[in-house]
């Protein structure tokens, strides 16, 4: 470069500075906008015996917008729903936003002390509540100590549990006259705040902006396939990253949302048979549970389901189990902080050829950065990237435009998460040659075992190809000998039959003896909303195994 023109613009940038006819802010309100204006009379959103059009689901979304700013929603301020899968949570989306405010949506399985916390935490203005939630609102805003307008969410569903003592939903929205069409000044503008689960301590409010919010949504629906003719249910909870983005990237294709208030397998079959549902997401344990459905609830699908897991590996048997009965599973991975899933297995067609045992493996790996996560690697302690060889272990990082814009009032986090110009994950993992990676465990869930690293999830598929077993996972138990050894708590599948010692000699035969339980327990397994195994209930209770070992 010659000296003295550093920093000087080029031919193609002198007197071409962006304007607001060709550079405009990026955010989610632009999918409604259009498709409402592109198929107004289409069904955008089902939900029991009702229908809305996008036309109607537009204006019900302006009118909540404008409904919110009367209530006294500043910019910038946050508006909290508590709710499950129904109409208002998804109204919430595009409302809240386009008032100018931040959604903060709550797990509707939360007790009452950690709703409080997020509320006071997000310093959340309004508060839209389901009446299922009655009881636990009505204690949190006694001891909120400051004024909240609730609105309550009247589902004909759950009358006669109470009211929350708010103005109605529909009412609310009656009152109003619809907010124009607007974006952000800013697409980085945060657009949502979403609560980690608080696996340790207070949840962490991951705040998330409306440009990742966009291409995150984007990038999904080109994973997943969305189209106009989509039709998709709700079988992961709306409120958990999103609906993994779907909240919005459904609309952004011009497909058709199906609400389901509770995830059942009854109610999942029947909805695929009158909507004729193409698409659904939820975690393994959800797959498992589609799979072990009874027969007499089961239906014929009427064409092909696609289904994207995630939260954790789905083990290869579920995979099999869930193609045996029609629907194609689409393996993904993400965190709360990347807007859900920001990696895919892309599917491969030299695949079709394997055998099937070969097949599953791969199909079985978390895979490739979505098109809008602009990086992905596998790095070791130092930070150096590791090599594609299928056995270097080390730490999931990304980077790209579909990460968050931090931690809500936590910069020592927030710093410690970005560290080295990447997102650490936490999530220990190997590179294959074909460049996909793999998880391997979370870091807190490896089980180190007389100096091995064992990887709970290796021991976890071993235990899913029991014939009797539904539901397995594994953590470390404290040992004086070994320092920890496997622990597994197995759910056996109704009408199955095995004991311990059966399934010690399972494993045995199929694994090095190290890897094989010392222990296991039968019963439940603690699950979070989405499905989610709650891995750290299960060490709690290995630690007081162990502490009342003899």
């Amino acid at each position: 470069m010659p000296e003295g023109t550093e920093g000087r613009p080029g031919i193609f940038e002198r007197d071409l500075a962006a304007n607001p006819v060709n550079h405009m802010a990026l955010s989610p309100l632009s999918f409604l906008k259009r498709s409402s204006r592109v198929w107004p009379d289409k069904i955008a959103v089902i939900d029991r015996d009702r229908r809305f059009t996008y036309a109607e689901f537009a204006l019900r979304c302006r009118r909540l917008a404008a409904a919110l700013q009367s209530a006294g929603l500043g910019p910038g301020e946050a508006a909290a729903v508590l709710a499950p899968n129904v109409p208002a949570l998804l109204e919430a989306h595009y409302g809240v936003p386009l008032a100018g405010g931040v959604l903060a949506p709550i797990n509707v399985l939360l007790d009452a002390a950690s709703i409080a916390f997020i509320l006071e935490h997000a310093e959340c203005k309004v508060l839209l509540a389901d009446r299922e939630q009655a009881e636990k609102v009505r204690a949190v805003v006694k001891d909120l100590g400051r004024p909240i307008t609730l609105v309550e969410i009247d589902d004909p569903a759950v009358r006669g549990t109470g009211a929350c003592g708010g103005i109605g939903y529909e009412e609310f929205l009656a009152g109003a006259e619809p907010l124009n069409w607007r974006l952000p000044a800013d697409e980085w503008q945060a657009i949502c705040v979403n609560y980690t689960s608080g696996t340790t301590g207070n949840p962490k409010g991951v705040v998330c902006h409306h440009r990742g919010a966009y291409l995150g949504s984007l990038g999904n629906a080109m994973a997943f396939n969305l189209r106009p003719k989509s039709v998709f249910l709700w079988t992961l909870p709306m409120f958990h990253c999103n609906g993994w983005t779907n909240t919005w990237a459904v609309t952004a294709a011009g497909g058709t949302h199906v609400c389901l208030r509770k995830v059942e397998p009854g109610a999942i079959f029947a909805a695929i048979a009158v909507h004729r549902v193409t698409h659904m997401c939820g975690a393994p344990i959800v797959l498992g549970m589609i799979i072990h459905a009874p027969a007499e609830l089961r239906r014929p699908l009427p064409g092909p389901v696609r289904i994207m897991t995630g939260g954790a590996s789905p083990p290869s048997a579920v995979i099999r189990g869930m193609e045996a009965l029609g629907f194609q599973v689409l393996h993904a991975y993400g965190l709360t902080e990347s807007y859900g899933p920001s990696v895919v297995c892309e599917w491969q067609a030299a695949w079709a050829d394997l055998p099937e045992e070969e097949r599953l493996g791969k199909f079985a790996r978390q895979g490739v950065n979505t098109l809008t996560m602009e990086d992905l690697a596998v790095i070791g302690p130092a930070g150096e990237e590791l090599p594609a060889d299928a056995a270097s272990m080390g730490e999931i990082v990304t980077r790209g435009n579909v990460l968050m814009k931090g931690y809500l009032k936590n910069p020592e986090a927030t710093t410690e998460a970005f560290a080295g110009s990447w997102f650490h994950t936490g999530d220990l993992a190997v590179l294959h040659p074909d460049r996909y990676v793999e998880v391997k465990d979370r870091a807190k869930d490896i089980v180190i075992s007389g100096g091995e690293n064992i990887a709970s999830i290796e021991v976890e598929e071993v235990l899913y190809r029991h014939p009797a077993v539904l539901a397995a996972a594994v953590v470390a138990r404290p040992d004086e000998k070994w320092g920890e050894t496997p622990c597994a708590f197995v759910t056996l599948k109704e009408g199955g039959e095995a004991t311990a010692e059966e399934l010690f000699s399972f494993c045995r035969e199929r694994m090095a003896h190290f890897k094989v339980p010392k222990t296991i327990v039968f019963g439940d397994l603690p699950k979070t909303a989405t499905g989610k195994i709650q891995k750290h209930v299960l060490r709690e209770r290995a630690r007081r195994l162990a502490r009342n070992a003899p």
